[in-house]
């Protein structure tokens, strides 16, 4: 009972913080003049703190250092709770719009999932349109991570929280021997890319707002846009190679770009094996994607084809989810190809979804080790990756997330094939949700969005992007019976 009124405490904490948030789009109702939406941001900011307040003066004593337990119940709470309080200004400012579809929209952003239910973007109030990418930026690193930071000096340890939230099998690797400023240098880097993202948009002929907003959902790999018809709208290529370039840094772990900055070389990258995997098989894909619309006539010209492919691929695979073209219409191979991709191309530690690229290559090291003991049964074989030895518990652990991985995966997907939805959008979707890249295929693919789903099917998909941000071990764990025994 003790530990459990801590989660509460350090839930209202993360209440009032979250309450911040609410500042950024006060200020552009301020901007455009918008006293409605002013008024609606204030009462969303009131409400949201008032709760969180409430929570922490019934706890107050109660704080405390959480245990590896509470520290997963104190995530999946966050990321179940904070999405409920993000919708108030969306009920509040967006006539007929019903609490289903608020919820999915707000789970989508902090998921850094960009997948959609509202049209007419492109004529929403400003205040919306950045409190929607906003909640992609702050999803993106993890809002966990920045929580640890501030949570020790209010008397919550948050290496618990910075283990369960942190995307990737290496949880216990830190830059910095005190987690806080492991966070700290984490989001000091974040903050600084996105604000280079925002420069160079600018330049590249977005306007402020444009800028802000997609810069936001670049570096949290959200994919969410201020237009329907996403990055098509702007149809520039100028656009799309700075928002490609910087995807690609989103994609790799920021631990890695930290330690090139303190290090003032480049040659961090190099060493990282992930980052080389990630960007060599995406950027690689790229030019194959780009030969084979070529080869089968869907782009005349071959620049044009790589222009395309490039954007759209590099897109998808980081999770992003941004759409220059209809890639729906593509030859079926290649938008298969490009989700398949995003199941496995993100660098752990980055804003990207998936399994992560460590994962795949634990999972290629450990079947050639198969192989040579099948051949060599006495042999000694230690798996290494970039000249590092992995424990063969980590083996274990990436083994099992592997089978929970694709068992949630057909789990989901056989749910809404019962709900009535064809195989294509089921699968699609699945695989959209769970690895948080938004856009699927059929009633679900870039040309489209989820606002046709039925109340059920939307919730099914807002628990696969739950599932896929805490990466399934996070969540699922809540529902064994050994979690809630002593």
């Amino acid at each position: 009972m003790q530990r459990t009124l801590t989660v509460v405490h350090a839930l209202g904490l993360l209440l009032v913080m979250f309450s911040a948030a609410y500042v950024m789009p006060v200020a552009t109702a301020l901007i455009y003049a918008d006293s409605t939406l002013l008024l609606d941001f204030l009462l969303a900011m009131v409400w949201t703190a008032s709760a969180g307040v409430l929570m922490w003066m019934l706890t107050r004593r109660h704080k405390g250092e959480l245990s590896i337990r509470h520290g997963y119940l104190l995530v999946v709470t966050m990321w179940t709770a904070m999405p409920l309080f993000a919708t108030i200004p969306l009920l509040l400012a967006i006539p007929g719009l019903s609490f289903t579809d608020a919820y999915f929209e707000s789970m989508s952003g902090m998921t850094t999932t960009g997948a959609t239910v509202l049209t007419g973007l492109d004529t929403m109030p400003p205040a919306i349109n950045l409190w929607r990418h906003e909640l992609n930026w702050l999803g993106g690193l993890g809002i966990i991570v920045l929580a640890v930071a501030v949570l020790p000096l209010l008397g919550i340890g948050g290496r618990q929280l910075f283990k369960a939230e942190t995307p990737g099998p290496m949880k216990e690797s830190a830059l910095t021997p005190r987690i806080a400023e492991t966070a700290r240098n984490l989001w000091v880097v974040y903050v600084a890319i996105t604000l280079a993202c925002i420069g160079a948009l600018k330049w590249a002929g977005m306007d402020w707002l444009d800028a802000v907003c997609h810069s936001f959902s670049a570096m949290g790999l959200g994919g969410f846009s201020t237009h329907d018809a996403s990055i098509g709208y702007f149809n520039s290529p100028l656009i799309e190679f700075v928002l490609t370039v910087f995807m690609l840094f989103a994609v790799i772990n920021f631990a890695t770009h930290f330690l090139a900055w303190r290090g003032k070389s480049l040659s961090v990258y190099l060493r990282d094996a992930e980052a080389v995997a990630s960007l060599g098989l995406i950027l690689l894909s790229c030019l194959g994607i780009a030969f084979f619309l070529w080869w089968n006539e869907v782009y005349p010209v071959f620049w044009t084809a790589l222009r395309h492919a490039t954007f759209n691929v590099v897109s998808i695979a980081t999770s992003s989810g941004y759409a220059s073209v209809d890639y729906g219409q593509w030859p079926i191979f290649a938008p298969l190809w490009m989700m398949f991709l995003a199941c496995i191309a993100a660098s752990s530690g980055s804003s990207g979804g998936g399994i992560k690229m460590i994962r795949t290559l634990v999972l290629v090291k450990q079947a050639g080790r198969e192989f040579l003991k099948l051949l060599h049964p006495a042999a000694i074989n230690p798996m290494k990756i970039g000249g590092h030895v992995v424990p063969n518990n980590i083996v274990f652990a990436v083994l099992g997330f592997i089978f929970l991985y694709f068992m949630t995966i057909a789990t989901l997907t056989f749910v809404l094939l019962i709900s009535g939805m064809d195989f294509i959008t089921a699968f699609s979707a699945v695989l959209a949700c769970v690895n948080n890249f938004g856009p699927g295929l059929g009633a679900v693919g870039p040309n489209s969005n989820y606002a046709d789903l039925s109340d059920f099917q939307t919730w099914i998909c807002a628990f696969g992007m739950l599932v896929g941000r805490l990466e399934i071990f996070t969540v699922l764990i809540l529902f064994t019976p050994h979690f809630w025994r002593r």
